[in-house]
């Protein structure tokens, strides 16, 4: 895997191998009073579309954090770490509610992690429009 920084749009094989991998997550949002909010997560990267994503309830705290950011999205970070390996993308998030964003984040998580989430009529997507990538392996 490179050093920091990557493009998250055109990574290296290695960097894009390690997000391929089942690992925990963490996301980082900012609460109203600026002050961070880091919580486990799955994550899927997509860098086609230049996209992470995170599937969740719409009643989260993240979710909240993300929506009240405003229409121009949350700054947020999105990580992972295997021993001295690390990952972190980083981007504008949207809380996303269409069913075929839903549906594609769960084919993408289910894919990353080998199970298929419970059904959730209260689900969301989280995605995350990248911005930068830095990691090192």
């Amino acid at each position: 895997m490179a050093s920091y920084p990557v493009n998250p749009r055109d990574p290296d094989p290695a960097y894009l191998g390690f997000w391929r991998e089942r690992h925990l997550c963490t996301l980082t949002t900012l609460r109203p009073d600026g002050t961070p909010h880091v919580v486990p997560v799955g994550v899927t990267y997509d860098p086609e579309a230049g996209l992470a994503r995170v599937i969740t309830n719409k009643s989260s705290a993240k979710v909240g954090f993300v929506q009240a950011a405003g229409p121009n999205g949350a700054l947020v970070a999105v990580c992972q770490v295997d021993g001295r390996r690390w990952a972190t993308l980083e981007g504008r998030a949207f809380v996303r509610t269409e069913p075929s964003r839903i549906a594609e984040a769960e084919r993408r998580y289910a894919e990353r992690y080998g199970r298929v989430p419970s059904p959730n009529p209260s689900r969301v997507v989280v995605e995350i429009e990248l911005t930068g990538a830095m990691g090192r392996g």
